[in-house]
Parts: C-alpha cells; sequence; structure tokens
C-alpha cells in the first residue's frame, strides 16, 4: 500500500486549508497518481506544540506507476505549485505532502526515507491513517496502527467530525 499524508495550516490560493487538502488530492490524480481512498481530514495541534495554526490532516493511499522517488519529486511538484517554500523545519505550510510508506519497502537514502522516520511519533499521520488502512503494520518495528496510536504523546491532540469516504 503507498500512503501519502496531507497537511496544511495557512490558507492557499485554493482557499482554506481543508480547501487546498481536497485540491491537492485532486491534483495527485493530474500527475498519475491515483487516490484509492481518503482519510477523514482532522484537526491536530502543531508539533513541536507552538503558537502557530492548528493542522488539517488527511492521509490517501494511493496507486502509481512511479517508483518512491519519482513519487516524492511529484509530490515536492505539487507542493511548489500550491505555493510551499521550504524554509525551516515545522514552519506553518500551505501544504505538506509527504510519502509515509511505499508497499512494504524499506528505503534509506539522503534524499528518501520510507517509511517516514517519525510517522510512528505522529498523532497527524496515525489517526487519518486509521480511516485508509486500520490494519496497517509498520514494515520495520511491525507494530500494528492500533499499538501505534497508543503511543501518541497527550499534547498531540486530534479530532474531526467527518466520515472516511471512498
Amino acid at each position: 500500500m503507498i500512503l501519502v499524508a496531507i497537511g496544511a495550516n495557512l490558507p492557499s490560493r485554493f482557499g482554506t486549508p481543508e480547501e487546498t487538502i481536497q485540491a491537492a488530492i485532486e491534483a495527485l490524480n493530474e500527475v498519475d497518481i491515483m487516490t484509492v481512498k481518503t482519510s477523514r481530514i482532522w484537526l491536530t495541534a502543531p508539533v513541536p506544540v507552538s503558537d502557530q495554526p492548528w493542522y488539517r490532516n488527511a492521509v490517501v493511499s494511493v496507486r502509481t506507476d512511479h517508483d518512491a522517488f519519482q513519487l516524492l519529486s511529484a509530490l515536492h511538484k505539487i507542493e511548489a505549485n500550491f505555493g510551499r517554500v521550504r524554509y525551516e523545519r515545522n514552519e506553518p505550510r500551505v501544504l505538506d505532502l509527504d510519502l509515509i510508506a511505499y508497499d512494504d519497502e524499506i528505503i534509506e537514502r539522503p534524499s528518501l526515507i520510507v517509511p517516514h522516520p517519525r510517522m510512528h511519533e505522529r498523532a497527524f499521520v496515525l489517526m487519518p491513517l486509521q480511516d485508509v488502512a486500520p490494519d496497517w503494520i509498520h514494515p520495520i518495528t511491525k507494530k500494528k496502527l492500533p499499538e501505534l496510536i497508543t503511543t501518541i504523546p497527550p499534547e498531540q491532540m486530534a479530532q474531526t467530525n467527518d466520515k472516511p469516504h471512498e
């Protein structure tokens, strides 16, 4: 299963962070990244905790003929098209697209680490992921998603009112 995390906490030319996430999902389909399943949009606290706006986050499972490196490149191009400029780590952003997992591959290169190295510690990934792949198992730790969720620090709050959609 190929998994992409989507986040935003600033408005973009597409509108609110929620509208930006929806537009980003549509943009994936335009570059041969077909969305299979989409999570609800979750409202999550920034990590590390700060006074920046809370994030909207989602996870999508996708199908593509791109290899992991091509997929990451496509994700970065979409971010740039949406106005993402990378200055500092953990800064507010109009769009963040992260390649979370590429099937069960384990990749450790300077340009790409899969599965994402901190995904198992982040509510903004794990909570939406349960909507898309509730039985997902981390390929390195071999821990099941429900077990990973129990280890989320309490300051990483997450909530949603929406239902997942296919």
